[in-house]
């Protein structure tokens, strides 16, 4: 029996809201700032550990702790022996693939549509082993095999809330596209249809499992397309560090309306206010917390500290720094010129800069192309303190 869309109404908070307005306008000017302080070349390094720090917090939303070291060794294609450990390292590698995708606009620019949900979903299960391809119904304790991309055929039930029968959800994601479609939303509207949004696309549950991840990731490609989002902070590591007020009120707000004064919609209206508070405030405090990091002055002086002990410890040559804060300054130099910033004759200079190249402390695309700054795994904690928990 077809189901009434508007089970699914308010679609957005109503208009007028203080609180939520001034947070959207904190949320663009903050982001803004930020993306305007680094240098575009400087944005791409730490844009890979953000992806990778992205991955590692929103696997551990699921339940999957993956420690970076592990994650960093899959990017290099080194994998554990043991079967449970490399499974997790595949998985965050598929999940660094999709936002890799999504960063460069591999997937189209309609991100509301069925079509980007079940391409970003397709593009993580595709790349996972056989035995990570099913997933276990909590009630029924029946095991659904997980199928790429396909949008589910059979009914669920999570915790207490029963999203759309599967007969259905192509009509709620249709009115999930149209009502979340950025080109008919305002700036400030569109900044709270990412909170909205992100909670209506857990409540319709379009997929067996993987809905968490996908449903991140989506709102992270719609940060970006509105002009928000960058590459240099992370809603997952926010959601993730208020992982239980996140899940309580997701589950809040698949409520009913609670009474004449909760809106006129199906849904309460209220809690899915409170929702897109809670979720514009993880926004902020993240653009807030890489702003601070990543200040110039106190970044430099982290790196400074950092490679004066590894120089004492005869674990990096001297004119290290000099090199690094140029790769942070410039965002990236010529092989030829560390002769120039160091000060050093060509060869001792050469000496310096392989060094770096070795330990990843600078990376470049090819043997003979300019470098710039990297983020080996060891360096993380001094550099950017607590982006990721200390092991």
């Amino acid at each position: 029996m077809p189901q009434d869309i508007t089970y699914m109404e308010p679609m957005l908070p109503p208009t007028g809201n203080r609180e939520l307005e001034d947070l959207a306008l904190t949320l663009a000017t903050r982001a803004g700032a930020l993306a305007g302080t680094i240098n575009p070349v400087l944005q791409k390094s730490v844009g890979n550990l953000v992806r990778s720090m992205n991955c590692y917090y929103s696997n551990l939303i699921e339940g999957h702790n993956t420690h970076p070291k592990d994650i960093d060794a899959a990017l290099a294609q080194d994998f554990s022996d043991d079967i449970e450990k490399r499974n997790l390292q595949l998985e965050a590698v598929a999940h660094i693939h999709v936002q890799q995708k999504i960063d460069n606009n591999k997937f189209g620019a309609n991100i509301t549509s069925p079509d980007f949900f079940t391409a970003i979903h397709w593009e993580f299960y595709e790349h996972l082993p056989p035995e990570l391809l099913w997933s276990i119904n909590p009630n029924t304790k029946k095991h659904l095999a997980i199928t790429p991309g396909e949008i589910r055929m059979t009914e669920v039930q999570v915790g207490k809330h029963l999203p759309p029968k599967a007969q259905n959800l192509h009509r709620f994601l249709r009115r999930f596209e149209e009502a979340y479609m950025p080109n008919r939303l305002s700036k400030v509207q569109q900044i709270i249809a990412v909170a909205a949004s992100h909670h209506r696309f857990v409540w319709i549950h379009p997929f067996i499992d993987g809905n968490g991840r996908v449903v991140r990731l989506f709102s992270h490609a719609y940060l970006q397309q509105i002009g928000i989002g960058s590459n240099l902070w992370s809603i997952s590591r926010g959601l993730a560090r208020n992982v239980m007020a996140y899940k309580e009120l997701l589950a809040s707000a698949d409520e009913p309306r609670r009474g004449d004064l909760d809106g006129r919609g199906n849904l309460s209206e209220t809690a899915l206010t409170d929702f897109c508070v809670f979720f514009l405030k993880c926004c902020i405090d993240q653009v807030d917390y890489m702003a601070k990091l990543l200040d110039m002055r106190e970044f430099l002086g982290r790196i400074e500290r950092y490679i004066n002990d590894e120089t004492a410890a005869r674990r990096l040559p001297k004119g290290s720094f000099k090199l690094l804060r140029e790769a942070v300054l410039a965002g990236e130099f010529k092989r030829g010129q560390a002769s120039e910033i160091t000060g050093y004759k060509e060869r001792q200079a050469r000496d310096v800069m392989g060094a770096l190249l070795q330990e990843g402390y600078l990376v470049s695309d090819s043997v003979r192309g300019p470098v710039r700054l990297g983020f080996p795994v060891n360096a993380i904690e001094r550099w950017l303190p607590l982006l990721y928990p200390m092991a």
